[in-house]
């Protein structure tokens, strides 16, 4: 069972980490080189869907874990998800570096020339030309070597240090605290 907090009465708890401009910086950028991801990602695979040869159903998965990680860092602070934006954004640089360079095969630069055929899209037509798809990994690994770099800066910044302050201290700070109204005198 989860511990109940028990505060002392007329006092409020605040994230004082969290009013820091360089802590709210750090969050809009991991969310917003998350979203930068997940376009470069979508882009990948709904342009080279024929081609591409294993990995269709966990690019959507890594879609959608990037968006949920974005939500909880911008939305709710969540500071122990920055670890694993990190982690999945380094398994990601290593992927978008084997794809742009061929080292497993053939590169998508590779597929631009004659004798391959062009890539179709996740929607039937002709896919973004192989010049274009082979790019898109190129700039996609410096994504997430500042995806990884801004993530650990946003960890050590301890967005979770929390406070007990007088509720008055909090209104000064910018806080509106929240909980039941405190008990007005009865009248005599």
């Amino acid at each position: 069972m989860a511990q109940r907090r028990t505060l002392t009465p007329g006092y409020v708890v605040v994230y004082p980490n969290r009013e820091k401009s360089t802590s709210k910086v750090t969050k809009a950028a991991v969310a917003l080189i998350l979203l930068v991801s997940v376009a470069l990602m979508l882009l990948i695979t709904i342009g080279g869907w024929s081609k591409l040869e294993g990995l269709k159903a966990v690019n959507f998965a890594w879609c959608i874990a990037y968006l949920l990680i974005a939500y909880y860092v911008m939305v709710r602070w969540t500071r122990g998800l920055l670890p694993i934006a990190a982690a999945l954004a380094v398994l990601l640089l290593i992927l978008s570096v084997i794809s742009a360079t061929g080292i497993s095969g053939t590169s998508w630069f590779d597929r631009a020339h004659e004798g391959f055929a062009p890539p179709q899209s996740l929607f039937g037509g002709d896919g973004l030309d192989p010049n274009m798809l082979g790019l898109l990994p190129v700039i996609l690994a410096p994504v997430q070597i500042l995806l990884v770099v801004c993530a650990m800066r946003g960890f050590a910044q301890a967005w979770n240090v929390e406070l007990e302050v007088p509720e008055d201290e909090a209104r000064r700070r910018g806080f509106t605290p929240t909980g039941p109204p405190p008990p007005s005198p009865a009248a005599a």
